[in-house]
């Protein structure tokens, strides 16, 4: 579960953004001042921040310089919020260091919208030789985690081998006793039935998405389709 950084003084603004970003799965922890979020950030190594430019104390753009200069944080993606809807504040907050800039009142959807592509980014340049991505699903074989939208979905061995190994094969029909020879090692006839129970379950795992990705070809086997492709 990805972690992320929300220092804003109004507590209803930043209990609003909270509840938000929990809602799509992400963990968040949220601070009034810039000053206690800086003294444990290089510890908690955020995946992003979303810092208010007008703060007690120190203000959002002092403390995004200071999290520059912190080597184990230096290119966190940070969204500055602000009242302030000037061309010429905009720039400046981007020339000190912000990644993006949203004007208040805004859309909590909106700002949902640039984390999650924030993140993407973020992910794809840290991607692991060897990854293996399919639109919104990113594979990591070198961890043996799986990402839909940046999220992380927990998966069993088994589960995650089968995932694998049909995206590795995406868009050809991969046969039942191919499946089973590959992921158990062995062919049987009576005992097939835990496959169709381990697709059933990544389906589920997989969400509204799973039924998508993840095709039954009746009498032959598996097809698992990459965006964009069609049946």
């Amino acid at each position: 579960m990805e972690l992320i950084y929300v220092i804003e003084d109004d507590e209803n603004i930043r209990e609003l953004i909270r509840a938000a970003l929990s809602s799509y799965g992400y963990q968040v922890e949220a601070f009034e001042a810039a000053e206690p979020a800086l003294e444990q950030i290089e510890k908690d190594q955020p995946a992003l921040a979303i810092f208010d430019l007008m703060l007690p104390g120190m203000d959002g753009l002092e403390a995004i310089e200071q999290i520059r200069k912190m080597p184990q944080v230096s290119s966190l993606p940070v969204i500055v919020l602000t009242a302030r809807d000037k061309e010429f504040d905009k720039v400046i907050g981007l020339d000190r260091g912000a990644d993006d800039y949203m004007t208040k009142p805004f859309s909590v959807l909106e700002l949902a919208a640039r984390v999650r592509s924030h993140l993407r980014r973020e992910n794809a340049r840290k991607q692991p030789a060897g990854s293996l991505r399919e639109g919104r699903l990113l594979i990591c074989p070198e961890t043996r985690e799986v990402f839909l939208d940046d999220v992380p979905i927990h998966l069993t061995l088994k589960e995650y081998e089968l995932l694998k190994y049909l995206a590795e094969n995406k868009n050809r029909v991969v046969p039942r006793e191919q499946i089973l020879n590959q992921i158990w090692g062995y062919e049987y006839e009576g005992e097939s039935r835990t496959l169709d129970m381990h697709i059933r379950s990544l389906r589920q795992k997989l969400g509204e998405d799973g039924a998508e990705m993840i095709k039954t070809i009746r009498g032959v086997g598996y097809r698992f389709f990459s965006q964009g492709s069609e049946e």
